[in-house]
């Protein structure tokens, strides 16, 4: 198979490519990027791109799936029209080269809560980029939707560290229809995208969709 993945360099991105690169399945990676991966691997091939104009390399999206891990905070973009630029806009433009250019899957790192009706504005661009995906139709569509993801960040957020210590006490707590609100090792989501990309059925027909919350990240990381 041959991926493209989008976010190679963020936390739960990284994780994904070292998977990829490792899984016998996979043949090739295409990681567009805008800095340098400090990775180098025969199956990797890092193009560096303008994620603002990605129509112009098109061809880069000639692959079987898409793995989309991008994402950013209104704080490091600068404002609500920058993170809807890259949270939305480019997944949402990635996602429709993709089409155009024969991709039967897609896998996104959404949010728990993502919905247009949110009142929180990340959710419902998450939502919006939700629906966005739905509409495109692809074969295979699987919408990862996280609670607080765990793990070493290479920038700190400061909110995300409190959360994170509380998490082992909070996870305890959410039980039942709760559960998917826990939060969960990047390292899980990570290991679940790549088995499920790679288990992924030869012959795809309609447009399937799934949602997947704590439970069947868990799941499907253990396969």
């Amino acid at each position: 198979m041959n991926i493209l993945l989008l976010g190679a360099t963020g936390l739960t991105g990284g994780l994904v490519l070292n998977g990829l690169l490792a899984a016998d399945k996979v043949s090739q990676v295409v990681a567009p990027t805008r800095r340098a991966l400090t990775i180098e691997h025969e199956k990797l091939r890092q193009v560096a791109v303008d994620f603002a104009h990605l129509e112009k390399q098109a061809d880069l999206f000639k692959v079987d799936a898409i793995i989309c891990c991008l994402g950013t905070t209104i704080k490091k973009a600068g404002s609500r029209q920058k993170f809807r630029e890259v949270d939305y806009g480019y997944a949402i433009k990635a996602a429709e080269l993709g089409r155009q250019q024969g991709a039967v899957a897609f896998i996104l790192m959404s949010a728990i809560g993502a919905s247009v009706s949110s009142p929180v504005f990340y959710n419902r661009v998450k939502g919006e980029l939700e629906d966005g995906l739905r509409e495109l139709a692809y074969p295979y569509l699987s919408i990862y939707q996280p609670g607080l993801l765990l793990g070493e960040r290479a920038e700190h957020r400061s909110a995300e560290a409190l959360g994170i210590k509380a998490m082992p006490i909070i996870n305890a707590v959410l039980q039942g229809p709760l559960k998917k609100y826990r939060g969960v090792h990047a390292e899980v989501v990570a290991r679940a995208m790549v088995h499920e990309v790679s288990g992924l059925p030869k012959e795809l027909s309609g447009a399937q969709c799934h949602i997947r919350t704590y439970s069947d990240m868990v799941g499907l990381a253990k396969r």
